[in-house]
């Protein structure tokens, strides 16, 4: 009897699963008849793919131009080209710490992260630089280096010690100056 009862559900089972699945087959395939939407024929006015109706558009929350995430507007004048840090800013970093093995770049966030640097001269020495750039402009605030220095114990451990105050004043300056010279040369190559 129990047998009956179970061969009688998995039947009732097999069934409902069966009707599901042609309803679901069913819906599938109604979707796939001759399109029934009419959209505006005219190419004049607001008409798009996102404003079907030709109505005129409000301004959303983010403004008339909407939210520019992939540059636009002002950073084209201002060096952004697409990245969310300066462009200036951003060459000159790499081009004066170009002698230095790099760990991290990234240019949306505007980190730059050196490997560590042992100079030939001093063995027992090591530097690691990281670099922020922290605005889209063309400013000496925009920019901010971190230096980090360890030398050799006597058992041939690196320790960690505080790196001279002025090296990332000097860092800093010299990726200004290169960078005010990738602006003068670009204004030069477009005027």
């Amino acid at each position: 009897m129990k047998r009956n009862m179970n061969s009688k559900t998995n039947s009732a089972l097999k069934s409902l699963c069966i009707g599901i699945t042609a309803a679901g087959v069913a819906l599938t395939l109604s979707a796939c008849g001759p399109s029934t939407s009419s959209y505006p024929s005219g190419s004049s006015g607001t008409w798009g793919p996102n404003n079907p109706t030709g109505k005129e558009r409000e301004p959303g929350i983010f403004g008339d131009d909407g939210l520019q995430i992939f540059g636009g507007g002002e950073e084209a004048s201002s060096g952004g080209n697409g990245i969310g840090v300066n462009s200036f800013l951003w060459r000159a970093s790499l081009d004066t710490l170009s002698f230095i093995p790099l760990l991290s770049a990234d240019p949306f966030g505007g980190v730059i992260i050196t490997d560590w640097y042992t100079a030939a001269e001093t063995p027992n020495e090591r530097f690691k630089v990281t670099t922020y750039i922290l605005d889209k402009r063309l400013r000496a605030d925009g920019l901010k280096v971190a230096v980090f220095r360890q030398v050799r114990d006597a058992n041939g451990d690196w320790v960690d010690l505080a790196a001279q105050k002025d090296t990332s004043i000097k860092l800093e300056n010299a990726i200004l100056i290169r960078a005010r010279q990738l602006r003068i040369s670009t204004i030069e190559a477009e005027g």
